[in-house]
């Protein structure tokens, strides 16, 4: 028996543009052609969004700030009330950060490495000054970007010196990011290195969702006994301005919305499909994080135990609480 406590989607992954200007090892999305979504979809979409009973909208990419028009998609996100978050490479945030200002609930700086050089191997472009000249800008703007770091077995060593050096002194949260791997089972990193990582989330100022950890454990989603959520819980846009089932990383479905997203949200085709989250061969082993996010947020299970001290410490820091309630 399911015991669910939201019957509605609580986040939208809303792609302003598959293009970016890093060529990251760890993904593919650059090396896909794109348009940019515009303002006029933008603000029909929000408005649906917000009958829909979404909380949450990331602008997401590719690189969301090569969208020149993003600071005005967050100011008409604000208006209506949404929690809005971005994360950045921070390759354009020093032209970009006066026009951001203020408009991000959940600002997040990635970081591959503390050390120049493989960072920006990592990236496939060097951005490691833009980081750290990001880093200094944002402080002088009174912003408190979070620092992503995605963890794999070859940086999880790495983990003490991004802490000490950029989190610690300067107040900002360290979001530790277990890398996952795509109808995959598990987790590539061993049980010895998630047991660390669980060290490292009881840590001041580190966000670890235990959830993640849980689930990797327990070998990813099973199709027998799903606990992805993905397609009820979250809504994915694409830059062609289509619904996306259902998640990102599967795309069995792109829907044009034409303006309608909350008519095409709520047809019987788009429901039936919703009912199948989690049970598609290729959701055998998944361990997307920002999927199962919110697919913990929204049921009551070990999982959504598990997730919400981190969950609760992390709202707190970032006063993003009461938009919850």
């Amino acid at each position: 028996m399911r015991l669910t406590l939201k019957n509605n989607p609580v986040l939208c992954n809303y792609y302003v543009t598959y293009r970016c200007n890093a060529k990251c090892s760890f993904c593919d999305i650059w090396e896909r052609p794109s348009p940019y979504v515009n303002l006029s979809n933008v603000k029909e979409n929000l408005k649906d969004l917000k009958r829909l009973g979404v909380q949450v909208i990331d602008f997401t990419g590719g690189e969301p700030l090569l969208h020149r028009e993003l600071p005005l998609f967050l100011d008409y996100a604000k208006e209506l009330g949404f929690i809005t978050t971005v994360t950045t490479n921070a390759l354009l945030y020093p032209k970009m950060a006066e026009k951001l200002k203020g408009k991000i609930d959940m600002l997040h700086f990635s970081l591959d490495s503390p050390i120049e050089s493989e960072h920006n191997e990592s990236r496939g472009v060097a951005l490691f000054k833009q980081f750290i000249e990001s880093i200094e800008i944002a402080k002088k703007l009174g912003e408190r970007p979070d620092i992503l770091f995605t963890v794999f077995s070859h940086n999880i060593h790495q983990i003490e010196e991004v802490y000490q050096t950029y989190c610690l002194p300067n107040k900002f949260m360290l979001i530790l990011n277990p890398v996952f791997e795509y109808n995959e089972l598990g987790s590539s990193l061993s049980n010895e290195e998630l047991l660390t990582l669980e060290k490292w989330g009881k840590k001041k100022l580190v966000y670890l969702n235990q959830g993640f950890v849980e689930l990797r454990k327990d070998g990813g989603n099973h199709i027998e006994k799903p606990v992805c959520r993905a397609g009820s819980s979250s809504i994915v846009i694409s830059p062609d301005n289509e619904l996306v089932l259902p998640c990102y990383h599967l795309g069995l479905e792109n829907i044009p919305i034409n303006d309608q997203l909350y008519s095409v949200w709520n047809t019987k085709s788009v429901q039936e499909s919703i009912k199948l989250e989690g049970k598609h061969e290729a959701c055998e082993g998944c361990a997307i994080n920002c999927y199962m996010q919110t697919s913990f947020a929204t049921e009551i299970s070990k999982y959504w135990i598990s997730a919400l001290p981190s969950t609760i410490k992390y709202n707190l820091e970032k006063g993003t609480w009461k938009n919850l309630i």
